[in-house]
């Protein structure tokens, strides 16, 4: 029964990630790319060197500017040139002769993404979970995690959206099956911002993804400078319940970037250990919103409330206990720095105004 139980749990725990992504995190970026676990690069000679040029402020092989401004003079990007080749997360190279017409996206963040950079009308089809933005709930529904591959082939998709680590048996199915997946799983908040570019890239969408990537940086940016001096608290994150995150993880960093110390010292996302956390006595406790029928309370809160001990525990004691807004905190997409912002304000409420 025990096992049914912790099964049902972890289940249960994955599709909240899902929901987001808890996550998380993939195409990592360049760096990254070379031992596969990156975002990936750009291997088209061509959009390779105009962004390296770009990268010094040159100018590309016909003499014209290697890069562009986006239209708020902020980052630089390069034009997407066709042919293009990229490589995901998981070292898989795909080829696209133009920007994707028929969009199917597996997991929010992803769909959160493509509507990010103007290109939700693309998309043929999402998973369950998708309902950011408000169209996106409109769209065909291809299941949870154990998605219906029938029906995605029978959209001839020529672009599929997927977090490799939450639905790595659909992404290796689909992959037999010769679709084009594009599956990525970033661990931290600048490999977040390097998947977005890269799949503007491949949508046709630099200009777009720079303006998203300039406002998660300015994001952090004002959250860092803003918390640099103050006191960091010890800070326990609770997502799903029973569930928090530990190293090697983007809510890891996200804790630490808003000022904070994970007291999490487990690496990934595990059940907890309810003695340990008494232990490590946070001076905050963090818990992601959850949808629950009118009178109900947030089964997170009411587990938190109820364990034996944690009355002893510094936040409980103190009253600091604090819900932030699940989606943009575990969608490894362009709302993670409303995700961040939320987590700082709950930390240092008096810093921020």
């Amino acid at each position: 029964m025990n096992r049914v139980k912790n099964q049902t749990i972890r289940k249960a725990a994955l599709l909240l990630l899902t929901a987001a992504m808890l996550l998380l995190a993939a195409a990592c970026g360049a760096n990254n790319a070379d031992n596969g676990n990156g975002s990936g690069s750009t291997s088209n000679q061509a959009a390779a060197n105009d962004a390296a040029n770009s990268a010094n402020g040159g100018a590309n092989a016909s003499g014209e500017p290697a890069a562009n401004q986006n239209a708020a003079g902020g980052e630089a990007y390069a034009p997407t040139v066709y042919p293009l080749t990229v490589k995901d997360a998981t070292g898989t190279e795909l080829t696209f002769d133009a920007a994707p017409q028929r969009i199917v996206t597996l997991v929010p963040s992803e769909t959160e993404i493509v509507y990010a950079l103007g290109a939700g009308d693309a998309v043929a089809a999402v998973d369950n979970y998708s309902n950011y933005p408000k169209e996106a709930a409109d769209k065909p529904k291809i299941g949870d995690m154990n998605a219906d591959i029938e029906k995605i082939v029978s959209l001839k998709p020529d672009l599929i959206l997927a977090s490799y680590s939450l639905s790595q048996a659909v992404v290796d199915k689909l992959r037999s099956l010769k679709l084009p997946v594009y599956a990525s799983d970033p661990k931290t908040y600048d490999a977040v911002i390097d998947k977005i570019k890269q799949i503007g890239a491949v949508l046709d969408k630099p200009k777009e993804a720079a303006a998203v990537a300039g406002h998660m940086e300015q994001v952090r940016r004002q959250v860092t400078e803003v918390v640099k001096d103050a006191p960091k608290p010890n800070v326990y994150l609770e997502f799903a319940p029973g569930w928090t995150v530990g190293k090697g993880e983007f809510l890891d960093e996200l804790i630490a970037l808003a000022g904070g110390t994970n007291v999490a010292t487990g690496s990934g996302w595990y059940e907890i250990d309810p003695e340990a956390v008494v232990k490590a006595n946070p001076d905050d406790i963090v818990y992601a919103s959850m949808t629950v029928k009118e009178g109900e309370k947030n089964p997170i809160l009411a587990a938190i409330e109820s364990r034996p001990g944690w009355e002893a525990v510094n936040a409980v004691k103190n009253n600091k206990i604090f819900e932030v807004d699940q989606d943009p905190l575990t969608r490894v997409g362009p709302r993670l720095a409303d995700g961040l912002l939320d987590v700082a304000k709950k930390l240092h409420p008096d810093l921020f105004h």
